[in-house]
């Protein structure tokens, strides 16, 4: 029997994430809620909410992967809105630190709820599958972020705490030195509050 030909599967791996981005992308629009937020200024909102410091804007610059003007205006913009709040920095008066106002923590709240959508299809996944898949993308997401083609994010894979098998033959084989407790695949987190840079 002849060999069909195909492509390989790092490529159908990669059109099926293109795929998945582009429906967050297409539910992020249609998510925009009573402040018709853009999804960049969705993902300040979010990555405001989850670490409450004031945070200055290159911070969010790098963190988001974009340019400084495009970061400003869209600070400029959700300041507008009352969503978030410029004061000057504590350690640096040249600086701007930025933070959530009320209405901003609750607009954060609104955003984090999974859409219908997603909650729908994650529970097609098996559990051993949504860890496989965790553990694949924490994977892809670390190895880009060795190569500097993404900024480090806040993730087990990169954080000092994590000890990776360290219970070897156990269903929670890694450890976590912040709360020193066991865990497992389907338990890895992609952002996490407590993270900390080796």
């Amino acid at each position: 029997m002849k060999d069909v030909p195909g492509t390989p599967p790092e490529e159908q791996l990669l059109v099926g994430l293109a795929r998945l981005g582009q429906a967050l992308r297409i539910s992020s629009y249609r998510n925009a809620g009573p402040h018709r937020l853009s999804p960049l200024q969705a993902d300040i909102v979010t990555l405001l909410a989850g670490d409450p410091r004031p945070r200055r804007l290159n911070e969010l610059t790098r963190a988001l992967a974009s340019s400084p003007p495009t970061i400003s205006d869209a600070v400029k913009t959700l300041a507008a809105k009352e969503l978030v709040e410029r004061q000057r920095d504590d350690s640096d008066a040249r600086a701007v630190a930025l933070t959530l106002t009320e209405t901003g923590r609750a607009e954060a709240e609104r955003l984090v709820r999974m859409p219908e959508e997603f909650t729908e299809a994650m529970r097609t996944l098996s559990p051993d599958d949504l860890a496989a898949m965790l553990r694949g993308t924490s994977s892809m997401i670390r190895s880009l972020q060795d190569r500097k083609a993404i900024p480090v994010s806040r993730m087990c894979l990169t954080c000092t705490y994590f000890r990776p098998d360290a219970h070897p033959g156990t269903d929670r084989p890694h450890h976590c030195d912040f709360v020193d407790n066991p865990f497992d695949d389907a338990e890895l987190r992609l952002d996490c509050p407590d993270h900390l840079s080796p």
